[in-house]
Formats: C-alpha cells, structure tokens, sequence
C-alpha cells in the first residue's frame, strides 16, 4: 500500500480512471460548467501556442495531457504527475500539450478564499507551522492522498445528487490536501497575507477591483504603507513584473474577455477597461497577443466553447 505522501505516475490505474471519468464529465471541448460554482472541468482536443494568461487564485488539476506555465526563468509543469496552485494573480505565459486522441482534461478549482483560510487557521491551531516564503505560482507533486481525493471528487461530480450534497466537503478536502501537501506552507504563508507579500497582495487585490479607474505606482505605494522604489521592488518579486505592466495586462486580459464574451468592438472594449485611446489599445494588446483584437477575439472564440462568465473568468479567457 503507497504512504499518504507517495506519488503515483500517469499510469497508474488510479490516474487512468480519473481521466476516464473526467472525459465523461467534459464532453465538450473548453470550459464545462458543474454543480459547484467554483468548479469547471476543462477539454482541449488541440494543442495551444505559448500565449500570454493570467489565472484567478485557485488549484489547476491535469488529469490527462500537459500544461506549461512560464514565469521569468522557471517553467511551472502541470499534468497527470502535478498540480499547479496559484494564490494571487500572476501574469505568465502558458503552453498545451493536448490531441484529439489524447485530449487535455483539467479541473480548474476557483479558490474559495473564506474555507482555505479557516482551513489553514485549523492548521496553525494544530501547531503545523507554514514557515517557508509565500508563493504566487507553485507546480507541486500529486501524491497519493490528494490524487485518491480527487478520485472521489469526480466519481460524486457524475450524479447530481451527490455533486450537490458531498461536493463541496470533497473540494474541502482537496484544499486540505493541497495545504498540507509538498507546497502547502508557501500557500498558506501567502494565504496569510502578511509582510511585504501581503501589501502586494492588497495592490494586486485593488488593481483588480479598480483597473478601468486611473490608477498610479504613487497611489498604490502609498496605499501599501510602502515607499515607491521599495513597493516597486517587492511588486516585481512577487509578479515578475512592474505595477504599471501588470494594470496593462490586466486591462487588456479583460478586454479580451469583453470581446470574447460579450462580443463588444474594441473599441468599446478598451474604454470600459479604462483607455482613452483606442490605437494605443490595439497596439499594446498586439504586442502582448501578438494578434490584433479583431483576430484574437475570433481565435478564442474558435479555440474554445466559453461559457457563461462569473466571478475570476479572467481565468476563463486567459486559459
């Protein structure tokens, strides 16, 4: 019998039944919605270019086929061996590895900030220390308890009942296993929001309630209790890039989303994201999409069946 903290290779029996259950529950190719808001199961039939994303915080789980994630010098790997966890928005580039005949199959948990903080206060109560520096992106091992959870998971997800009734103690669970796990100290630290981590983690919060409003470093930084050089400095530790550049990103993932989703023009697009220009819209979103907003738009669209947008879809369109 494997220790709790064992790993499990992608073929595995356990792994195979989970990508069988997980092409069950994803027949359609992009996102499809669950009984739990917060849940989506992903299916991509294609392989998808290097391309610039930007997650919600939350739990990426690969049951078949292969992410890439890219963040300065470090690539994140995610699929059927391991499990991408994000605790504040990042700004990266992400590449598929999927077919026809071996379609990627992910579930995207969209973190429920109120039960991994009790989850993780329960932790320290228990004297379980989260003493490693908080993380925005971490790829980390599936070991055999969270891979047997998650096995769980996805056989109630098939019956409406149970998804509604043990759904939502099963993602609990898989929370649990992802604080307690290899990454779970660095998660929970960064839960904490405390120190420099945690003041970046209010600007990037602001960023994201406020970006179609003007906003600048002074602003932020003073917001932060923080000097400008030095909140300039831990913002770019923690995103790997400048507070400026991440408002742009910002700006034009959500624009994206608004083309996609709400089948605005551009132009409409950039001023509800807060533009004044629509040309320096369409060539900063260019240079970050390297297609112009018309065709990126109508590559998303094909690319994926998006559904109906809610909390994080920022996530969604990035994807």
């Amino acid at each position: 019998m494997n220790a709790p903290g064992a790993l499990r290779s992608a073929s595995d029996p356990v792994a195979r039944q989970m990508a069988r259950l997980l092409a069950a529950l994803a027949p359609d190719e992009g996102y499809n919605l669950t009984a739990l808001p917060d849940v989506r199961f992903l299916r991509s039939n294609r392989p998808l270019r290097r391309a610039p994303v930007l997650y919600d915080p939350g739990v990426v789980i690969v049951c078949q086929g292969r992410k890439r994630g890219f963040l300065g010098e470090t690539t994140y790997l995610y699929d059927a061996q391991h499990y991408l966890a994000v605790s504040v928005p990042v700004p990266f580039s992400m590449e598929t590895d999927a077919s026809a005949q071996e379609p990627l199959l992910a579930i995207y948990l969209r973190l429920d900030f109120t039960v991994a903080s009790a989850l993780a206060l329960q932790l320290d109560a228990a004297g379980i220390a989260a003493d490693a520096p908080p993380q925005g992106l971490m790829s980390t091992p599936m070991d055999v308890a969270l891979q047997e959870v998650v096995l769980r998971f996805l056989r109630a997800m098939g019956s409406p009942l149970e998804a509604a009734i043990l759904g939502p103690a099963l993602v609990r669970e898989i929370y649990f296993r992802v604080l307690t796990g290899a990454q779970g100290p660095s998660m929970r630290a960064a839960l904490a929001a405390r120190g420099q981590f945690g003041k970046v983690a209010k600007a990037i919060r602001r960023i994201h309630g406020d970006y179609p409003q003007a906003l600048d470093v002074d602003q932020l930084a003073n917001e932060a209790g923080m000097s400008v050089p030095s909140f300039h400095s831990h913002f770019k530790a923690v995103t790997h890039t400048s507070p400026m550049q991440y408002l742009k990103s910002t700006r034009l993932h959500q624009a994206r989303l608004l083309m996609v989703r709400s089948g605005m023009t551009a132009s409409d697009a950039s001023g509800q994201v807060g533009y004044e220009s629509a040309s320096q819209f369409s060539r900063e979103f260019k240079r970050m999409f390297g297609l112009s907003p018309v065709e990126e738009a109508e590559r998303m669209k094909k690319a994926f069946a998006l559904p109906h947008p809610g909390p994080g879809s920022a996530y969604v369109a990035s994807h």
